[in-house]
């Protein structure tokens, strides 16, 4: 079973698929490893391993070649941040096909206007609804595997109300969307609402800080949601645990003792250095045969 039918199954038969945010190959497989059943590649951890804010800087090629090394490097679907499909409706079509030819399983494409920003963020401005309908047809009619996941995202809360991002995320699902995306509800009580004003399986956007607040995973599914992502629980993380590390360095003018006391040899292995060792070692000979 590929990829792409694996994390259709596992949306359609439950229970909720979480998917961690990762934004290179180190944290995909971390999370791979950890158990998650799915990976989420952030489109602000990929801006911010560029040097940029998450302010809609960094275009189609950057983010589907590294959602693409990212889907090469684990075993477990990836679904990717595609931003507004970088343009009109040739754009979208575009955009699936380049984030399809690279592995991925799925992609969520949004409604706001260009340049976007993270949805967790003021002032973020929309698409009229009928442009947003259009481009999701398009993405869905782009696709050639059936199983690669169309996800819509609106943004219209933020600027328009609940009922207006319920019923764009409705018409997105009539043009063929897979799945709805709310951004940013801002109460428990429209976290609630969505799936069940939703005629379709929804995803749930976490992210701590930001204009939603916090809700158990456990919760989360048994208010009908499909799909929850966290795009920044490790990148949040790991600024803080680099910060602590680089202080401790000028503080104490030596190499800090390594959190987790892991090996070199361990702390490789992690990345595949054991199996790169068996193909090496199929291809090994003996010196004398070496000589020949």
């Amino acid at each position: 079973m590929t990829a792409r039918r694996r994390l259709r199954a596992m949306l359609r038969e439950g229970p909720m698929v979480v998917a961690p945010g990762a934004w290179d190959c180190i944290t995909a497989r971390l999370i791979e490893q950890a158990g998650f059943p799915a990976i989420y590649m952030t489109g602000a951890g990929t801006a911010a391993t560029l040097g940029y804010p998450d302010y809609g800087l960094i275009g189609l090629t950057e983010m589907a070649d590294n959602a693409g090394r990212i889907a090469a490097a684990v075993g477990v679907p990836v679904i990717a941040d595609a931003d507004t499909g970088y343009g009109n409706e040739l754009n979208v079509t575009r955009t699936v096909r380049e984030y399809e030819r690279r592995g991925v399983a799925g992609l969520h494409i949004e409604d706001q206007g260009f340049p976007k920003k993270c949805g967790h963020l003021d002032n973020k401005e929309v698409i009229p609804a009928a442009q947003f309908a259009a481009k999701i047809r398009a993405a869905a009619e782009a696709r050639t595997d059936p199983d690669f996941l169309i996800i819509a995202r609106t943004d219209a809360r933020a600027a328009l109300g609940l009922d207006e991002a319920v019923a764009r995320a409705n018409a997105a699902l009539s043009a063929g969307a897979d799945m709805a995306f709310v951004e940013a509800p801002q109460s428990a009580e429209e976290i609630a609402a969505v799936p069940k004003r939703v005629n379709g399986p929804c995803l749930l956007n976490v992210v701590r800080g930001g204009k939603t607040p916090p809700l158990d995973l456990a919760e989360a599914d048994r208010q009908g949601y499909r799909l929850a992502i966290l795009p920044g629980v490790l990148l949040a993380n790991v600024v803080a645990v680099c910060d602590d590390t680089l202080a401790a360095i000028k503080a104490q003018g030596r190499h800090p003792d390594p959190m987790g006391r892991q090996s070199l040899k361990q702390l490789f292995g992690r990345f595949g250095a054991d199996e790169w060792d068996k193909i090496r070692a199929a291809y090994d000979m003996p010196p004398s045969r070496a000589a020949e």
